[in-house]
């Protein structure tokens, strides 16, 4: 029996377009995009499928993605009975983890998951907040900055660590603005402001820990069939106690999934990426464990046909 990794992307993966191949010829997508719409008042067959705006909005992003993800890993467990021996999550998608696992029902997760967004909205509106990509430079040299910039007044912090080299910032975006000439002076060979609105995964998210706890403590189960493993410690965790702590602090705290991809680095003989894209496949292309991904009926068939080999 192989031993296997489900994991899931975060924001940064969705697209127009996304899950309409499974929409078109799954019974259960379908299905699960109807319930999804009428569970939040949000057509999702408009917002996946049409060209719109609201797709870049945090609220719809987080469900958007989370919804494809999950159908993605429900069309694969309709077709083989396997159990996964841990799930992982970039950012939003350790929620989607979790649906793998049985922790959250999807369309709980979906609910969830539009709530992260809005209090996301919330705890950053008017602040000036933003976020910064970064090629090029050590995660040292980086830290080093950052906190030299926070003892002069400036809010920076490192938010997601993706891969050797690849870094994403969070912060004021004035402060981040400010800090492109430092960084490309360390030997950046990128640092891009990005246009978002939200400092995800530092303290500015500090007034949506709250009720983001609250809503977890409604939705989540004590029903793990497999561990999953926290962007906040790399560890693996198994409890509604635990997952509520969790991911309350990865609201504050950076995600740590390069050094969870590299920590579980020949535990298991595959990871498999359900969702959009394959943007965890990408950047998981300097392991030694495999890395598929079930983003369309061809490459479900192919991972299934990979598994059986």
């Amino acid at each position: 029996m192989k031993k296997i990794a489900f994991i899931f992307p975060g924001q940064g993966s969705q697209s127009i377009g996304m899950g309409k191949e499974f929409f078109e010829n799954s019974d259960l997508a379908r299905e699960m995009v109807s319930n999804a719409s009428k569970r939040l008042g949000i057509n999702f067959e408009e917002l996946l499928f049409t060209e719109n705006s609201n797709l870049e909005k945090t609220e719809f992003t987080q469900p958007a993605i989370l919804l494809v993800s999950s159908i993605a890993n429900a069309i694969f467990k309709s077709k083989c009975n396997i159990v996964p021996t841990f799930a992982l999550g970039h950012s939003l998608g350790e929620f989607s983890a979790l649906v793998s696992v049985g922790a959250l029902d999807y369309l709980d997760a979906v609910e969830l998951v539009n709530k992260r967004g809005l209090f996301m909205n919330e705890a950053c509106a008017g602040a000036g907040a933003g976020m910064m990509a970064l090629l090029g430079l050590e995660d040292g040299v980086v830290e080093e900055i950052c906190e030299a910039q926070r003892l002069e007044g400036k809010k920076v912090w490192a938010a997601n660590y993706n891969i050797d080299g690849q870094l994403v910032l969070a912060g004021l975006k004035s402060d981040l603005e400010s800090l492109v000439d430092v960084f490309k002076s360390a030997g950046a060979k990128r640092a891009i402001v990005l246009n978002m609105s939200v400092a995800s995964h530092c303290p500015l998210l500090q007034s949506a820990v709250a009720p983001l706890e609250s809503e977890l403590h409604k939705f989540l189960k004590d029903s793990f069939i497999a561990p999953v493993v926290s962007n906040v410690t790399t560890n693996e965790y198994n409890t509604k106690e635990e997952a509520i702590k969790l991911l309350a602090e990865q609201l504050t705290k950076p995600v740590l999934y390069k050094q969870s991809i590299t920590k579980y680095d020949g535990a298991v003989d595959c990871f498999i990426e359900f969702g959009n894209g394959a943007v965890l496949k990408g950047l998981n292309k300097k392991l030694t464990t495999p890395t598929y991904n079930v983003n369309s009926i061809e490459s479900l068939n192919a991972v299934l046909e990979a598994l059986n080999a």
